[in-house]
């Protein structure tokens, strides 16, 4: 489908308050549909942070669908393989054949860095019409009779029909329409990406997704665009956050925490970037994330721990699903018009082919929240895997390596279609227990006993 022409005319359809991955693929999507939208970004600039991101089956389907995935392609990597190692010693755990991931859901899972990610949606949003607008800092949001207004920093207001909120973790509107607070795990993330050949002696898998899960630690690494650069992540609990000091996550705690891995763990430690790291914060789960015609989207609605690399994705499916609910409550509405007009009497309606924005808003929520509850709350439960010590660390590492590499059961209900109904969401995995698994007390042999239910 090519992008419609957005609609002439000096109100937007759509405001969109954020220019981020989650505001800018929104915006996108619904420019698609002809809607006619504006975003606020509140930096100078459009850009983003960070270095590089997963994308799964789930993500790369939207962008194939957007005509996106053959750009997306040449500026990533398509890893072989996913591959989960022990941290301190480096045995292989467990692992996904990602060209038979591609197989069983028809797409690729893909390692992009975050703002080449970011300027293809831009670059889309350009091409679409998109009004895209800088230096708008929105302060505060209200309702109007037809939709939504939100105030600017410089006393100035915007108004639509409807207005999303796509501002990010620290949303003004989720403040003000919830009201409640980030929770932190108390576990820091620091990040590089470096050239390839700086890391080639390390021991590194440059065709994989490498992930070492070790006591309090883990340590990501992935080749990002074309080879050429090598992407790191390097994750702790810090015990400054424990303690209830404000300074954490500093420097000297990602060396205290890694200083018992195994050696390509420790030999990529040095070129983490060290003037800056990320702090692991995301909210509780909410039920409402519609208000009148504000809508929440993206963090602003669902901030998850990375552990299940959807945080993004979740961001991207809120606005396709968003869109696709347009498409369906424009045809519903454009067939009402057309039937109350059908005798010549009273004329077409003057909202004829405009959406239902309530019907739409009501679509979008019914199906967005249970999913990115799950995918929050399993994001909360992998971080507490990954991070054993002690004899549960070995039943970890039991139950990992008894896995069937082709065993899809954790993968189907997020990597599969997004749902556009509740009643399309899949049924979510059946947790294996830890106590499935025995350590034989004079040999330490771990012998893997999964129940039968």
């Amino acid at each position: 489908m090519n992008p419609a022409t957005p609609p002439t005319g000096e109100n937007p359809d759509v405001i969109i308050v954020g220019g981020g991955i989650g505001g800018l693929s929104s915006a996108f999507a619904l420019a698609r549909q002809g809607l006619r939208v504006r975003v606020l970004e509140r930096a100078p600039e459009f850009g983003e942070v960070g270095a590089g991101i997963q994308i799964a089956p789930n993500c790369t389907r939207i962008l194939d669908e957007y005509g996106l995935l053959d750009e997306a392609k040449e500026l990533g990597v398509l890893p072989e393989n996913m591959v989960m190692r022990d941290a301190l010693d480096s045995r292989e755990l467990t692992r996904l054949d990602l060209r038979d991931v591609e197989r069983r859901y028809g797409f690729p899972y893909m390692v992009i860095h975050r703002s080449d990610l970011h300027g293809i949606f831009l670059r889309a949003c350009r091409r679409a019409g998109v009004e895209l607008l800088t230096d708008r800092t929105v302060t505060d949001y209200e309702h109007t009779d037809g939709g939504a207004r939100v105030h600017l920093a410089d006393g100035s207001t915007e108004e639509a029909p409807v207005v999303i909120a796509a501002d990010g973790l620290h949303s003004v509107a989720r403040r003000k329409l919830v009201g409640d607070n980030v929770v932190s795990s108390d576990y820091v993330a620091y990040r590089a990406a470096v050239p390839i050949a700086e890391v080639r002696e390390n021991g590194i898998a440059e065709k994989d997704v490498t992930v070492y899960v070790g006591p309090r630690c883990h340590f990501v690494q992935y080749a990002l665009r074309g080879g050429d650069m090598f992407n790191q992540v390097a994750v702790f609990e810090s015990p400054k956050a424990l303690a209830g000091k404000d300074d954490w996550g500093t420097p000297d705690e990602l060396d205290a925490a890694f200083a018992a891995t195994c050696d390509t763990v420790r030999k990529g430690i040095p070129l983490m970037w060290r003037d800056r790291w990320w702090q692991m914060l995301d909210r509780d789960p909410i039920e409402t994330w519609v208000h009148g015609r504000i809508a929440l989207l993206g963090d602003a609605a669902h901030p998850p721990l990375q552990y299940m690399a959807q945080g993004a994705i979740m961001a991207i499916e809120d606005g396709w699903v968003f869109a696709r609910h347009v498409a369906r409550q424009t045809a519903v509405n454009a067939g009402a018009d057309a039937n109350t007009g059908a005798d010549g009497s009273a004329g077409a309606d003057a909202n004829a082919g405009a959406p239902d924005w309530d019907a739409v808003l009501a679509s979008y929520e019914a199906v967005r929240v249970e999913h990115c509850r799950r995918v929050q709350t399993t994001a909360r439960a992998w971080g507490e895997l990954w991070h054993l010590d002690g004899e549960s660390r070995l039943q970890r590492n039991a139950i990992m390596r008894g896995r069937d590499d082709h065993d899809y059961g954790f993968t189907d209900w997020v990597y599969g279609p997004t749902a556009l109904s509740p009643d399309e969401e899949p049924a979510m995995f059946t947790p294996i227990p830890l106590a499935s698994a025995r350590i034989e007390e004079q040999t330490g042999h771990v012998a893997h006993e999964v129940a039968q239910a």
